[in-house]
């Protein structure tokens, strides 16, 4: 039998022997870690290489992603269908090894993760997710949700803020089945962080709430071990300070920066198989070591005995258990869309004038009812963003039905967190914060996208129309901003109906985010047809019209200017110019509409269109061309009343006539 030694050598081994042939990539991490991993992944972490997405397997994730050599090595040697064909393909076009682990590429990754603390952040949300549902579906004798989050950090993950702001909140919510273990090797890429890291890590944590476990050898399997056996019976989540040299076994670069993101070299890999003992040509694995590293019987008995304890589950309460198999399958209820259709149905008729805020909250109430798996929560603004409905459970209470959570200032790891809960299955997550303060989050936004997770990122507060609190508080580049990142839908509605059908196409896409973007201000109420409101889906639609007669020129706009545009058009109607107005909530989504549907909203033959936004106006450009017009923001808003600062800006009605008088 293969000594632990010779195991984590292994995973030394095939980093070196990667990031060597792949002439770049990060050896260090992985080789200054590998005997903790070898612990964790064979004597602690329940998963099934068999069937990935296990329900109740252990989460792994690899915040530090940049060793992602590490969990690749960690996925083939214990029989993930990942051959060492990919593992010499590392960060290659088209392989399954890319340079930061990806989870939509590599079976076994849970999350993708590069940019740092963010792994750590999915991690909370993971633990959370854990917590949540084992609240709701766990019976006595029958603990069918019951597994832990263990999550690999590096210095980096604890110096970026966003550590702060996930590890404070697990502390908060008492998330005792994570794990998080510190690869506290003090080298980072520009060298010994003892120059600009020297944060007391573990005070910090404590004051978290964590259980801190100091001192622990790296290196050392038993301290190891021992370790990860007193962080999983502890009731809070704990961190293990592990003391570790990065790139160990490399004699002549192990403990130096110069080991961090470059291949060793030939030299000083023949150098390290030397003396680490590894005689073995590269990307050689023995069979014993395969055989000590093997965990698909294992996983396959693990599983099997949940599916057997399922079962019983099953026949004690079968409610319980088709509702768990159906979130966890990720399908909605069967009822979802022709119950919401019939509410949009009324609520068109019914015409109510609200802020576009009002009218999200409204749907929440409607919808929140018949999805037990929606979870959300505010960056304490849940009165401002309207984010609290009538079903709405604090998490911190517990409770069968908790279903929100109050993130505190905390919009980047709330953004990130969601993307934890989305991942691990069994919720439909939102976030709410104003769109301002987009920017804070803005990173795990993209990273909702590129994983990608459902997740829906809420914003509101949308314009100068929020008013007195000024330039600080007014967005103005941030819709095209979003609309920028690529997989990822900005819906900005209109009125109630728009912002219902917004809420809808969030929660039936199931890959990728949304964001819903509403306002402070009341929206007024815009009359249409059945077909009109089934159009709304399609992301831009007619809206209006001239009777009788062709139309002269396109008003297209989105939000609050959609009222800007119907004005105009009643006034250009008075002069004798025939209008038509589109109102498009989601660029995305009618950009990917089949070229016949956007030619019959903006046909070729009419040049003469004005896109109309309270924000940046480059964005809209492709849908006016040279030309159009656009009429919007570009500069910062300014402290008053809404409705004088629109007049002060210049999107009026007035302002919108005065522009096609000028075109060509």
């Amino acid at each position: 039998m293969s000594s632990r030694k010779e195991l984590a050598n292994a995973i030394r081994a095939l980093a070196m022997d990667a990031v060597e042939a792949a002439k770049s990539g990060h050896p260090g991490m992985p080789m200054g870690m590998a005997d903790i991993a070898e612990v964790l992944w064979n004597n602690f972490l329940a998963h099934n290489p068999g069937n990935p997405k296990w329900a109740n397997r252990d989460r792994f994730v690899l915040s530090n992603g940049h060793g992602s050599m590490l969990i690749y090595a960690l996925l083939h040697l214990s029989g993930y269908a990942l051959p060492m064909a990919e593992l010499k393909n590392f960060r290659q076009l088209h392989s399954k090894t890319a340079g930061h682990p990806e989870a939509s590429e590599t079976p076994g990754v849970e999350t993708t993760t590069g940019p740092l603390g963010q792994g750590l952040a999915n991690a909370v949300g993971m633990a959370l997710a854990e917590k949540v549902l084992a609240a709701r579906f766990n019976r006595d004798g029958f603990n069918v949700v019951d597994h832990r989050t263990f999550v690999f950090l590096g210095d980096g993950c604890l110096m970026e803020g966003i550590s702060h702001e996930a590890a404070s909140l697990a502390g908060t919510l008492g998330l005792g089945k994570l794990v998080a273990i510190w690869d506290d090797n003090g080298i980072s890429i520009d060298g010994e962080v003892e120059g600009w890291f020297t944060d007391d890590t573990p005070k910090r944590f404590e004051a978290y709430g964590w259980n801190v476990i100091r001192g622990v050898d790296g290196h050392d399997p038993a301290a190891i071990k021992t370790a990860i056996e007193q962080a999983t019976a502890s009731v809070k989540p704990t961190l293990i300070c592990a003391k570790t040299v990065i790139g160990f076994g490399a004699p002549n670069k192990q403990g130096k920066e110069s080991c961090h993101g470059a291949p060793l070299g030939k030299d000083e890999v023949a150098a390290a198989r030397a003396q680490l003992g590894w005689n073995h040509a590269p990307f050689e694995i023995p069979d014993d070591i395969y055989a000590g590293w093997n965990a698909k019987a294992k996983g396959t008995e693990r599983e099997s005995a949940w599916n057997t304890l399922f079962a019983r589950y099953r026949a004690a309460h079968p409610e319980l258990a088709a509702e768990f198999e159906r979130r966890q399958s990720g399908k909605l209820p069967e009822n979802f869309s022709t119950a919401v259709d019939a509410w949009i149905a009324k609520l068109q008729v019914e015409g109510p004038a609200v802020a576009s805020r009002k009218a999200s909250q409204m749907a929440l109430d409607a919808y929140g009812p018949l999805l037990p798996e929606l979870i959300g929560g505010s960056a304490d603004l849940a009165g401002s963003n309207l984010t609290i409905w009538k079903g709405s459970k604090d998490v911190v209470k517990g409770g069968e039905t908790a279903n929100y959570v109050h993130y505190g200032v905390r919009e980047f790891g709330m953004g990130a967190i969601a993307n934890g809960l989305a991942l691990h299955g069994g919720f439909i997550p939102y976030d709410a914060t104003f769109l301002v303060f987009s920017d804070y989050a803005r990173n795990a936004v993209r990273m909702s996208a590129l994983i990608p997770t459902r997740a829906i990122h809420v914003y509101t507060h949308d314009s100068i129309g929020l008013g007195e609190d000024g330039p600080t508080h007014q967005p103005v580049e941030h819709l095209a901003s979003l609309r920028y990142i690529p997989n990822n839908p900005v819906w900005r509605p209109c009125d109630a109906v728009e912002s219902a059908v917004a809420w809808k196409c969030a929660i039936e896409r199931n890959d990728g985010p949304s964001c819903l973007v509403f306002s402070r201000q009341t929206l007024v109420h815009q009359s249409r047809d059945d077909e009109q409101v089934q159009q709304i889906s399609r992301g831009g639609y007619v809206l209006s019209d001239p009777a009788n007669t062709k139309f002269d020129v396109i008003l297209i706009a989105t939000g609050s200017e959609v009222e800007v545009a119907m004005q105009a058009m009643r006034i250009l109607a008075d002069k004798g110019v025939a209008a038509r107005v589109v109102s498009m909530p989601c660029t995305q989504v009618f950009d990917a509409q089949p070229i016949e549907y956007r030619e019959g909203v903006l046909p070729d033959w009419c040049r003469k269109r004005i896109a109309i936004e309270a924000g940046v106006t480059d964005f809209w450009r492709k849908y006016v061309g040279l030309d159009g017009d656009v009429i919007g923001l570009d500069r910062f808003g300014a402290s008053a009343p809404a409705e004088r600062l629109y007049v002060h800006f210049g999107i009026t009605a007035e302002a919108v006539v005065d522009r096609v008088k000028a075109l060509a």
